[in-house]
């Protein structure tokens, strides 16, 4: 089945293209979305005339994307996980857990758009690609660092020095710290 592509297709064209596919791909997807239409010569013809303005919509939809790509790449993402013993994460970061952070910093991208190949089980500094377009890719900073900083604060380091003053005073620990 021959088609004229009205707008980009990932894997298989760009506007313009006249280009072969099964004919369940094309009845049943591509034109039903509005991807592409019939390569018949009435349809060239008409295709020619809605060319320059499926053309402008094409360079406003790159051009937002070009603005949410600087967008993104001005957040920076920190994200605190909890850590076991040899810093080995509880779990992992995905990439809805990293959404969840771009939207926090006032970015909107989908899930699915971002590229991780597998989750991210270490903390440490990544660089996690954002798929906005088929030429298009932003890059995110993303830390993943331990619940609470850097800082290695534990209750018990906080508690022994209120132990320690409490016999040089005479006086039970409880009245000391009132």
């Amino acid at each position: 089945m021959q088609l004229i592509l009205r707008a980009d297709v990932e894997n298989l064209g760009s506007l313009g293209d006249t280009v072969a596919v099964k004919p369940g791909y094309g009845r049943n997807y591509l034109i039903p979305q509005g991807l592409a239409m019939l390569a018949s010569t009435a349809n060239l013809r008409r295709f020619e005339n809605e060319r320059k303005k499926l053309q402008a919509k094409r360079d406003a939809l790159a051009a937002a994307a070009q603005t949410l790509a600087e967008r993104i790449a001005a957040v920076p993402v920190v994200i605190e996980v909890r850590v076991g013993e040899g810093d080995k994460l509880y779990g992992s970061v995905t990439s809805a857990i990293i959404a969840d952070k771009l939207a926090e910093g006032g970015v909107t991208v989908d899930r699915k758009k971002i590229v991780l190949n597998e989750p991210i089980r270490a903390l440490g500094h990544y660089e996690v690609e954002v798929k906005l377009l088929p030429d298009l890719r932003a890059t995110v900073q993303v830390t993943i660092m331990r619940q609470g900083g850097f800082e290695d604060v534990t209750p018990a380091a906080e508690a022994a020095p209120v132990e320690e003053q409490a016999p040089a005073s005479g006086q039970p620990a409880e009245e000391t710290a009132q």
